[in-house]
């Protein structure tokens, strides 16, 4: 049903890359930074900034995919995965840290948008119903969602022996083996626009995307959540070690949170398909806002690990939920270009989360920045609530989803 082969090879490549990636972002990158002499602004800015060539080049490399097929792309992004991490050693800056981090994203602007498309689309080719393409991508999503398991885990546990320059080197080697699922996977996609013009397949993608607003929705869902996780997972660190309680309690907050997730989106998936993709999302949404609030009121490594807990349940029922919302919809000429819009509205936050976590600490304390991303969670999920009950519908997609498609 799943197209286990294919999926197994994407998932496997997803999994190795994102692991590593993660291994590279918390807790390493937040001390690595600290301990060149970074300030908590420009560590914000240093752990958000590899964010911001996905931001900008995402839809571009989602759109590139369309025309040229899938799998060029996923080797390309697989090799500057590898070959990066092993520049971290040359570093002695902060600015020449958040330089090489800038660059570093082109890895995962390249990753995002291909992998969700080849997905989506493999699914369509192979006669899957669309009411399980949220449980389908849920599937997918354990992938990734090992990585940012195993990865924060693997690195605190590295860095108790280890320098960090040291550990990005480990980074390098470990991303090299995701090239044997990558080339496995060369004849599975090809492009579909390889007779139209690069000029109108740039404007049919454009006014696919303007005229989805389920696009936008679920983008804009996925950019309110991440503002949210980006400045827990940038500051968490730093505000543990503040309040006595050891960075391997911290590895395994992100592990047990990650854990969670895993275990729990093909479900969260199923429960959108039936339930609806917009309640479904707002019940993630206000668990996700309980945990934040609660998180300037930890006192021991158990606390830590019980909000981890909901915090991986929260995401479970958000994340499968937006990208399904977006698949019913898009224009399927345009998956790739559909995906890579919504990764750059995700990454608008990415990048924006840190930022303003660091601007709250400097303005108040930690605590305040934790509830003001917990007030800003709610307030969006009572309007998605509000939204679902004015128009007394539960799943939008069912009733009018292939209405907005564009077709040929």
């Amino acid at each position: 049903m799943l197209g286990i082969p294919g999926l197994l090879k994407i998932s496997a490549a997803d999994f190795i890359v994102r692991t590593a990636y993660q291994m590279g972002k918390t807790p390493l990158l937040p001390l690595f930074a600290a301990s060149l002499g970074a300030n908590a602004t420009f560590l914000g800015l240093i752990v958000s900034v590899s964010t911001l060539t996905g931001l900008l080049l995402k839809p571009l490399f989602g759109f590139l995919s369309d025309r040229w097929g899938r799998w060029i792309w996923l080797l390309v992004g697989t090799l500057l995965f590898t070959g990066i991490p092993f520049l971290y050693t040359f570093i002695k800056t902060p600015q020449e840290l958040l330089i090489l981090r800038l660059i570093h994203g082109l890895a995962t602007a390249i990753y995002g948008p291909v992998t969700v498309a080849w997905v989506i689309e493999q699914g369509q080719q192979q006669g899957n119903s669309a009411s399980n393409c949220a449980e389908r991508l849920g599937w997918f999503g354990m992938a990734r969602s090992g990585g940012y398991l195993l990865g924060p885990t693997i690195a605190a546990a590295l860095l108790l022996v280890f320098e960090p320059s040291t550990v990005f080197t480990a980074i390098g080697l470990l991303s090299s083996c995701a090239l044997l699922p990558v080339l496995l996977l060369k004849k599975i996609s090809h492009p579909k626009h390889s007779r139209v013009t690069f000029r109108k397949q740039t404007t049919e993608a454009f006014h696919a995307g303007i005229k989805t607003p389920e696009l936008w929705l679920a983008g804009s869902l996925e950019c309110v959540v991440y503002l949210g996780i980006y400045a827990t997972k940038t500051f968490l660190p730093l505000y543990a070690l503040e309040s006595g309680i050891s960075i391997l309690w911290v590895g395994l907050f992100f592990s047990t949170q990650e854990l969670i997730h895993l275990i729990g989106r093909p479900i969260g998936g199923r429960l959108s398909d039936r339930l609806g993709y917009l309640p479904v999302a707002a019940s993630g949404m206000l668990l996700a806002a309980f945990a934040m609030g609660l998180m300037p009121l930890l006192q021991s490594p158990l606390s830590l690990l019980m909000l981890a807990i909901v915090f991986g349940l929260s995401q479970a029922l958000i994340f499968p939920s937006t990208l399904a919302l977006f698949a019913e919809n898009m224009d399927a000429r345009h998956t790739g270009a559909g995906a890579g819009m919504i990764g750059a509205l995700k990454n608008s936050a990415k990048v924006a989360g840190p930022i303003l976590g660091g601007l709250l600490i400097n303005w108040q304390s930690y605590a305040w920045m934790f509830w003001s991303m917990s007030i800003l969670l709610v307030l969006w999920s009572l309007g998605l609530i509000h939204n679902v009950l004015s128009k007394k519908t539960l799943n939008p997609p069912r009733e009018y989803g292939r209405a907005l498609t564009v077709n040929p």
